[in-house]
């Protein structure tokens, strides 16, 4: 093995975390050759398939990616399956160190009577369905319910409540999947609940968001006062927390408002649970217990008292959080959905796994928004790179970027490369400013990935 050749680098996961890994690796090493690689046609993850199309402003982080990738030290695999079509076994022959950055794509479950009925989804598919994700753009969202429940009061309930209530002709300005606006025309839902465990002083939208559904033109939002009353435990919880602060200041003043007959409403809902979803052979109401805080641990949880309440929605969404997923050969924690790990150094049976890291969610568990995992890939980084001189390298021939490749090839593997993605990008945005749009998103691979290589099929 050559003692100037690059520090090799696999980066498993091309969202946030995988180009703030990527990035620090480029600020700390100057002499590194980084490959990004994903199952997707597309980079981004979580910045192009998770964020609301009427939140453009959040995806100009995509142009910091963009520089990254603009560095000869790093490349772009796309639509190359970590597991299948490149195992573990051959990150660990090509190169002499992995960053797992695979995120949390999964969701929990109510662990309800009724949740497998038709009409009861996870809000995470919604998501990806309406964002134009690969894997659901075949599927089907009839939204024929008049009155939908969203279960949970973080900032994704939010994202979705307001895509179910926004007008189709704000969403028409947006990146919206086609089929998205296909089905939104159509729409039957004028009321969605959303609901709370716990109470006002818990929710964990963040103050902007939760403003926002209040701005919603042809949208009323209702509140009952009693439930955005604050307990003293609650009161005192505040201490210190000005943005929860303000969420209770604003919820208390959607109560005070007068409805103005709106076509549709947005109901926020606290201490409430629910207990069993209904119907025969679809969604035909959700059953729902009144909670009250009760001190335990030193936080305040939800307790059931025993009061019921049916509502009437023919579709439940749920967002009770995201976990990871498993990567073959990758040691797992399935209790908390993350890969093991000591500050970022993959562990398994508590002993560290030499060579193996993992950043952002998969690393910590669904926390924070999008920048708060460039701090966390950084640390990440910086174990790596102390790490490095004691790390064992591969060799030469297998460190070659060619290798990799060869490898891909021989398996029949049609990788993307970043030169490819642009030119999916620059058609993307093309056929959306033809439309006063940002960009209309191509949903399906094998669309992405004859438009991707447009120009090499003429040539």
């Amino acid at each position: 093995m050559s003692n100037t050749r690059p520090l090799r680098i696999a980066v498993i996961g091309s969202g946030p975390s995988g180009f703030y890994a990527a990035e620090a690796l480029l600020k700390q090493e100057p002499n590194v050759s980084v490959d990004i690689i994903d199952r997707l046609v597309t980079p981004y993850g979580l910045v192009r398939y998770g964020v609301a199309p009427d939140h453009q402003k959040i995806k100009s982080v995509t142009a910091l990616y963009q520089k990254t990738m603009n560095d000869p030290r790093v490349r772009f695999l796309g639509h190359v399956e970590f597991g299948r079509d490149l195992r573990h076994e051959d990150v660990r022959r090509h190169y002499d160190a992995v960053v797992y950055a695979t995120g949390a794509s999964s969701d929990r479950n109510l662990g309800i009577p009724g949740e497998q009925l038709p009409g009861s989804m996870s809000a995470t598919e919604f998501v990806s369905w309406y964002n134009g994700h690969p894997d659901y753009a075949d599927r089907e969202f009839h939204l024929t319910a008049q009155q939908v429940a969203v279960v949970g009061v973080g900032n994704v309930a939010v994202d979705v409540t307001r895509i179910l209530t926004r007008s189709v002709d704000e969403l028409r300005q947006t990146d919206i999947a086609d089929h998205a606006i296909s089905a939104l025309e159509v729409s039957r839902v004028t009321d969605v609940y959303v609901l709370g465990r716990r109470g006002a002083a818990q929710a964990k939208f963040t103050t902007k968001e939760l403003r926002e559904l209040g701005e919603l033109e042809g949208v009323d939002v209702v509140v009952k006062p009693e439930e955005v009353e604050l307990d003293e435990a609650s009161r005192k919880s505040l201490e210190g927390q000005p943005a929860l602060t303000k969420n209770v200041e604003i919820l208390q003043e959607f109560a005070r408002r007068p409805l103005s007959g709106a076509p549709r409403r947005i109901h926020l809902r606290f201490l409430v649970s629910p207990v069993e979803i209904l119907g025969e052979t679809r969604v035909e109401g959700l059953r729902i217990e009144r909670n009250r805080l009760v001190e335990r641990g030193g936080d305040l949880a939800a307790e059931g008292s025993g009061e019921f309440e049916t509502l009437p929605v023919g579709m439940v969404l749920r967002s009770v959080g995201y976990k990871g997923v498993a990567l073959p050969g990758v040691p797992f924690d399935t209790r908390r959905g993350v890969i093991p790990n000591d500050q970022g150094r993959v562990t398994q049976d508590g002993q560290v796994v030499p060579g193996e890291y993992v950043a952002g969610w998969i690393k910590r568990g669904p926390s924070g928004v999008i920048g708060t995992n460039k701090a966390c890939a950084v640390d990440t980084i910086k174990l790596l790179l102390a790490d490095a001189p004691a790390l064992p390298r591969v060799t030469d021939a297998d460190a070659d970027p060619l290798a990799v490749d060869a490898l891909l090839r021989a398996r029949g593997v049609d990788y993307v490369s970043f030169d490819d993605w642009l030119e999916l990008d620059r058609f993307e945005t093309e056929v959306g400013s033809a439309q006063g749009r940002p960009r209309v998103k191509v949903s399906r691979r094998e669309e992405m990935l004859r438009t991707a290589r447009r120009n090499a099929l003429v040539q």
